[in-house]
């Protein structure tokens, strides 16, 4: 379907191992269709038969219950349990079986981090009254966020789900009670903000032990997730890191796990693309297993019986875990109908046939962040190797994904060979990472904000929208995404453009008032929001809008940060809101 490329073997650094002495390895993926080993959370008839049985209105809540005994013998209870009721089990005796066998234990304790600081220095420079006690609240929520692996975890891995990492985490919240790879990105900027560069760093470093053990990031921290991974960004997390606390050193003993992390993109999710005759190599999500997901089984089994063919089925099962790969957890965006076109039906999911914007900038910025590395730590060598990965790329994203007649950048359909002219806020993700001299960011910035204004999206007063098609899947219209408002908000004011400037800080202080509102009068921060209702949560998808919450705080955080505080390396460029 699509020609995979082929690479070499890249050279990978010797990296550190952490120090900590429960450290337990879990079984890497055997058989690539399935989305891991295990018998209970996994696969198998247990698993089956107790999420069809749909004694949980959320399937996630069965997946992330531990074992009260061994596998073995949970088992050998349910084989039990399918002999004297003839293969045909009642819901009831389900839940007997589950409630006897499982439980929810505490795999994760409370933990408030040893650097906590209510009182961080960026809050001093905050002069706004209300803007400054909306910050100081939200570095206070940290600590209801915090969770350690409990011990339990390490010494009795198969009855957990959970992976074990050896460091604390600030989990997103709500029904998300581990670690996810691209939600940690904007937890520790904010964790950053918050001068809590030991917390930010006991996260990367967990990342850091997953791409040790698994040669790759997974989704989150369950074993469920170890058939897809999320938006590569732990190389730029690793930048905020160094940026924050100039620690060379620790850079020094890292870079190698850093470079083992980009080389499995390179080497399992690139594909080859032929444009003006010309071959160019650019990534998308793609995983390889055509099951259900186990946090989602129900779910996907409904969508995906639409099909009669088995081969279809598996398809469909691909295509939403492609889609989960890629963080929007369902959208538009990867649906299609047979002309290529959006088809408003998650049955049409067709995610691994996009090349999207953002990933591919993602990967770009982090070969370019990878490479000054190298050359921070006097390898020169890796630094040429990875500044050409970087170079090549933004010519494939310039003449791939970029179109000169709307001046923005698109996702490409691998099917048609074509670009899909539609509207996402990852359409300006170019714009985030440093990926371009000042001369051509201002060039493109003025474009893209002309884009913004010609499709009237500052008419949104809740934030910027995650498509314009409204559909009930919740990374579409009207749900506003922290992270997609910075990418678009933060593109748009560094590219230097006058008119970019003036949307991001108008779109920045738009969102802050809507996270403000929100948070008066709910005593709550959400995961996404309403674009067309100023403070109001958002909603669709497969579950209930989520509270905590970690990404849309480190968000907040930044653009308060950026927009509110008086820095004095921006003073002239008059980016606080109110001057």
């Amino acid at each position: 379907m699509y020609k995979l490329c082929i690479f070499l073997p890249l050279f990978l650094g010797v990296a550190s191992k952490p120090n900590y002495s429960l450290r337990v390895k879990r079984d890497a993926v055997t058989d690539p269709s399935q989305s891991c080993n295990s018998l209970v959370y996994c696969q198998g008839s247990l698993l089956d038969t107790v999420q069809r049985a749909r004694i949980f209105s959320d399937s996630k809540t069965f997946v992330d219950m531990s074992q009260i005994n061994t596998e073995e013998i949970t088992l050998r209870n349910f084989n039990a349990l399918l002999a004297q009721t003839n293969n045909n089990p009642t819901k009831a005796e389900v839940a007997q079986f589950v409630q006897e066998n499982f439980e929810n234990d505490t795999e994760l304790a409370t933990w408030t981090p040893e650097d906590f600081n209510p009182s961080p220095s960026f809050l001093k420079r905050i002069k706004d009254d209300e803007i400054k006690t909306f910050a100081s609240d939200l570095v206070g929520i940290w600590p209801s966020l915090g969770r350690k692996v409990s011990s339990t975890v390490f010494q009795n891995p198969e009855k957990h789900s959970l992976i074990g990492v050896p460091n604390g985490i600030i989990i997103p919240g709500g029904r998300f009670k581990e670690f996810y790879y691209w939600d940690s990105y904007w937890i520790i900027e904010g964790l950053l903000i918050s001068d809590m560069p030991r917390t930010a760093r006991g996260m990367i470093e967990n990342l850091l032990s997953m791409v040790e053990t698994y040669g790759f990031v997974p989704n989150g921290g369950r074993i469920y997730y170890l058939n897809r991974s999320q938006p590569p960004l732990l190389t730029l997390m690793a930048a905020l890191y160094l940026k924050y606390t100039d620690d060379i050193e620790w850079i020094r003993a890292k870079i190698g796990v850093l470079d083992k992390e980009l080389t499995y993109w390179l080497q399992e999710k690139t594909v080859d693309v032929v444009v003006k005759e010309r071959q160019h190599r650019l990534a998308h999500y793609i995983s390889e297993s055509t099951t259900p997901r186990p946090e989602s089984y129900y779910e996907d089994i409904t969508t995906c019986t639409y099909f009669p063919d088995g081969e279809q089925q598996k398809h469909c099962y691909q295509g939403l875990k492609s889609g989960a790969e890629s963080g929007w957890d369902f959208s538009s965006r990867w649906f299609f109908d047979e002309d290529g076109g959006v088809k408003t039906n998650l049955t049409h999911i067709d995610a691994q046939r996009v090349i999207p914007v953002d990933l591919n900038a993602f990967l770009c910025g982090a070969f370019r962040k990878l490479s000054s590395f190298y050359f921070l730590i006097g390898d020169g060598q890796n630094a040429l190797k990875w500044a050409q990965h970087s170079e090549s790329w933004l010519i494939a994203i310039n003449q791939v994904l970029y179109d000169d007649q709307d001046g923005i950048w698109y996702d490409f359909d691998l099917d048609l060979s074509r670009p899909r002219k539609i509207f996402f806020p990852s359409n300006f993700a170019p714009l985030w990472p440093d990926l371009y001299d000042a001369e051509q960011k201002k060039i493109y910035g003025k474009r893209a904000a002309k884009y913004f204004k010609k499709l009237r999206i500052d008419e949104f007063k809740g934030g910027i929208p995650t498509s314009l098609d409204q559909n009930n899947e919740q990374w579409d219209l009207p749900n506003a995404w922290p992270p997609l408002q910075e990418l678009v908000i933060l593109g748009l004011w560094d590219s230097g453009d006058r008119l970019g400037k003036q949307i991001a800080k108008k779109s920045a202080g738009r969102w802050i008032e809507a996270n403000l509102k929100g948070y008066q009068e709910q005593n709550a921060m959400f995961e996404k929001y309403d674009s067309s209702r100023v403070g109001q949560y958002g909603g669709g998808g497969e579950y209930e809008v989520q509270k905590g919450f970690g990404w849309t705080n480190g968000v907040a955080l930044k653009l308060i940060d950026k927009f509110y505080a008086r820095n004095t390396d921006d003073e002239e460029n008059s980016n606080e809101i109110g001057d």
